[in-house]
Parts: C-alpha cells; sequence; structure tokens
C-alpha cells in the first residue's frame, strides 16, 4: 500500500490528497492525518447501503435534498473559503445527504453534510464513532 508523504508540519492538506493518484486507494484525512480505507465492503455492508438508500430516495422525493454514495468527498475546512491547501479534514461517509445545494461542487461538499449515515463494520467502527460522529458534531464553519 502507497503512502503518501508529508509536505509540512500540520499534516496532509486537500491538496496533497487530490495530488494521489493511486485509484485502487481511498483515503480520508482527520486533522492532516491519512486514514486508508477499505477497498471492497462486506456484502451485508452493502445490502444495508442498498436498502438505506431506497427507503432514504422514496423519502426524498420531490424534495430539494440530494444524497450522494461513497466515494464522495465531504471537506470539513476551518472557515468556509478556505483553499483546498488551507483544508485538513476531508471524509467519505456511507451515504451524504445534502438540503443546502450551495454545499455541492464538482469535488464532492464543502460543509457538513444534512444527513450523514456511517455503515459500522468492525474494522472501522472505532474511527467512525470516536472520531468521525466528533467531526460531525463539532465542525462548523467560523464566520469571517
Amino acid at each position: 500500500m502507497a503512502q503518501p508523504a508529508k509536505n509540512d508540519s500540520r499534516g496532509f492538506s486537500y491538496a496533497d490528497y487530490l495530488s494521489w493518484t493511486d485509484e485502487k486507494e481511498r483515503w480520508e484525512l482527520i486533522d492532516g492525518q491519512a486514514f486508508d480505507m477499505s477497498l471492497s465492503p462486506s456484502r451485508v455492508h452493502q445490502d444495508i447501503l442498498r436498502n438505506l438508500s431506497i427507503k432514504l430516495g422514496n423519502f426524498l422525493k420531490g424534495k430539494e435534498c440530494k444524497m450522494y454514495f461513497a466515494p464522495f468527498d465531504v471537506r470539513l475546512p476551518d472557515f468556509q473559503d478556505d483553499t483546498d491547501e488551507l483544508t485538513y479534514i476531508v471524509v467519505q461517509p456511507d451515504i451524504s445527504v445534502i438540503c443546502d445545494l450551495k454545499k455541492p461542487d464538482e469535488k464532492g461538499c464543502v460543509g457538513a453534510p444534512d444527513l450523514i449515515i456511517e455503515i459500522l463494520s468492525p474494522s472501522t467502527v472505532g474511527k467512525d464513532v470516536k472520531i468521525k460522529l466528533s467531526l460531525y458534531e463539532n465542525k462548523v464553519f467560523t464566520e469571517t
């Protein structure tokens, strides 16, 4: 598994992340630290994802909200207008529902989606419940 190289003391930025070219690997950045993600979700994970997406899709019919599936970059910068070089948190929730249609862009989403679903598995439960949940709960834009 290829390891990207750090470029400064804060760690990796979204700009670094965009330069990684190995399409066989998926990454998340949490406070500049790179976490590799499993290459292929389990069959049970896929079954849960499918069932949830059908129910959510039916619920969202006729609403302004959009639903996206991993891999879909959710960038959580410190400030809304931070550049890629200043963004050190990039996560890929299993399902993201975005109702504020100013948040999605060509690269994914800037800011926390309105609804995030993480399907827990034994290999990721610690990161998903302890680290990522805290990010989702506490990461809000600071007004500039």
